[in-house]
């Protein structure tokens, strides 16, 4: 159950205070990255600060993945940001709760996850979206064991986790709502039930998400020295950098980095109300440095 009740902004730096300013006080980059030296994303992932990339177009269905969630298609015949083909996740309410896609990687001191997504016409609010994560008991066998404590308090040695999803205020904000992180971590505000789900982390001043149109969507963590506040998040959307929050002490032990990334989009009937519910994705990246929008064709 997704219960945001705490918006986590008291204890660290927010150097967002509205839009459409930029976020003047940070030092993050924003516009073109690392992505505008390669048209449409051909060959991005022949750069060194490049972990991972799937544009979608070729091979079979999550292939370079490690985890595939159903009910997941490949749409083609020009249905892709840029190519001919995308990753479709359809939820249907009363048959299933949505699907996706999960790679692990070799992590680094900053990561960045780049991702374009667009969200059909008839589709409703969200309930769970892209999230990366880190969890020091996923070993060998039990790599997949690890991916709950909903409601729990992270260890510092165990776990964290951040996702950047829309939020729609219980249905106030116009579906599918606005952007922000919803994230766990040992440090993390418990609710009103005394109860730890992810804290919320909210730029103030957003228009509601478009439907119907491809987003570039990015998210940054930069790992902390363990024990220490000075971890951060971010993300941009466009290329425009709408919040950056530091002061962050994520982990307490130098062997748990975020090193799984969870590409999907997860509905449940407490949000959503619309029968089928229809996110598009494409051209995934994850590297080391930022990336922002692909270079168009």
């Amino acid at each position: 159950m997704k219960v945001i009740v705490f918006t986590a902004l008291t204890s660290f730096t927010f150097a967002n205070e509205g839009l459409p300013k930029r976020v003047t006080e940070s030092q993050l980059p924003f516009g073109k990255g690392l992505a505008s030296r390669f048209v449409a994303d051909h060959g991005i992932q022949k750069a060194s600060s490049v972990i991972f990339a799937d544009n979608f177009e070729s091979g079979s269905l999550g292939e370079r993945w490690d985890e595939k969630a159903k009910p997941l298609t490949l749409v083609a015949s020009g249905g892709g940001v840029f190519g001919n083909q995308c990753l479709r996740v359809t939820a249907t309410l009363g048959q299933d709760h949505g699907g996706g896609l999960t790679k692990w990687f070799q992590s680094s001191e900053a990561v960045f996850v780049r991702f374009y997504t667009r969200f059909d016409q008839g589709s409703d609010y969200i309930h769970h979206f892209v999230t990366l994560r880190a969890n020091q008991a996923l070993r060998g066998k039990e790599k997949w064991s690890g991916f709950g404590g909903a409601g729990v308090l992270p260890r510092g040695d165990e776990r964290f986790s951040t996702a950047l999803e829309p939020w729609g205020d219980w249905g106030r904000i116009q579906a599918p709502g606005h952007w922000n992180f919803y994230s766990y971590w040992h440090e993390m505000k418990p609710s009103g039930d005394q109860r730890f789900w992810g804290n919320q982390f909210l730029p103030k001043g957003q228009d509601s998400i478009k439907k119907g149109q491809w987003i570039c969507a990015e998210l940054m963590l930069k790992h902390n020295t363990p024990g220490q506040r000075n971890g951060e998040q971010a993300f941009w959307i466009g290329g425009e950098l709408l919040g950056h929050w530091n002061n962050i002490n994520w982990r307490k032990s130098p062997s748990l980095w975020a090193n799984a990334l969870t590409l999907e989009s997860y509905v449940t009937d407490r949000w959503t109300k619309n029968p089928v519910n229809i996110v598009d994705f494409d051209n995934l990246v994850i590297a080391s440095e930022y990336i922002g929008p692909a270079g168009k064709p």
